[in-house]
């Protein structure tokens, strides 16, 4: 697929550093080069970039930490809205960690397996149509944060928006999502979740794997133009 495109969503979904500020340019021209975003998303996508760009490094920095790792309601933290801290979680990170591992990715910096960016690493290393297959695993969790992130105003929200296209995603229901003024109670969505049968691979419970990470920003950005390099045997889910 467009897999530099997802490495340049991925790239724009990260704590925003000098690396990525000036990387917005090529992401940009990125984006349009291969057209996987169309134009109405590029335009949805523009304030994000703008911000990036233009903005104090410390208030976008900021605005970033309050967005996404203040509460749950928009963690990138996938696992996080179907198992919060259950055990469930630990089996689902070390499951998701074999597939990265099986495509040729190996996790180097802090970050869980589930976090979204690196996610969209992993989809980026995969052929176009195994790469929207497992983009739309979590479809339904992409498409409910894409809506959350809409009503807040946030600038992260025509990105998000564009993974909820490519995933094909459908958001849970207004009423059953839960409120974002309350981002600790994630009863109201599992449940909403649950009753759709969202799934995310096989999971089973065990220990987290606490040693999984993802790939630092810059380290990614460079790698941007690089060939991905498919699995070399089938994977098994």
């Amino acid at each position: 697929m467009g897999t530099i495109t997802l490495r340049a969503l991925s790239a724009l979904l990260h704590y925003p550093d000098e690396a990525l500020r000036a990387a917005v340019s090529e992401i940009r021209r990125v984006l349009l080069r291969e057209q996987i975003v169309s134009e109405k998303q590029m335009l949805r996508l523009e304030p994000l970039l703008f911000r990036l760009t233009g903005g104090d490094l410390i208030s976008l920095q900021e605005h970033y930490v309050e967005t996404f790792d203040r509460g749950r309601t928009h963690s990138l933290h996938l696992f996080e809205h179907v198992h919060g801290e259950s055990r469930d979680r630990g089996q689902a990170m070390v499951d998701l960690r074999d597939r990265y591992i099986a495509a040729g990715l190996d996790p180097a910096s802090n970050e869980l397996p589930d976090y979204l960016p690196l996610f969209l690493e992993y989809c980026s290393t995969l052929p176009r149509n195994e790469a929207l297959a497992e983009l739309a695993e979590p479809g339904t969790i992409i498409a409910t944060l894409a809506g959350r992130l809409e009503s807040r105003g946030s600038d992260y929200a025509g990105l998000l928006a564009i993974l909820r296209d490519l995933s094909g995603g459908q958001s849970v229901a207004p009423e059953d999502m839960v409120a974002v003024e309350d981002p600790d109670d994630l009863e109201a969505l599992d449940a909403a979740w649950e009753e759709e049968q969202i799934t995310f691979g096989a999971m089973a419970p065990t220990a987290p794997d606490a040693a999984a990470s993802c790939p630092q920003v810059q380290a990614m950005v460079s790698r941007m133009l690089e060939p991905a390099t498919p699995p070399s045997s089938p994977r098994s889910l």
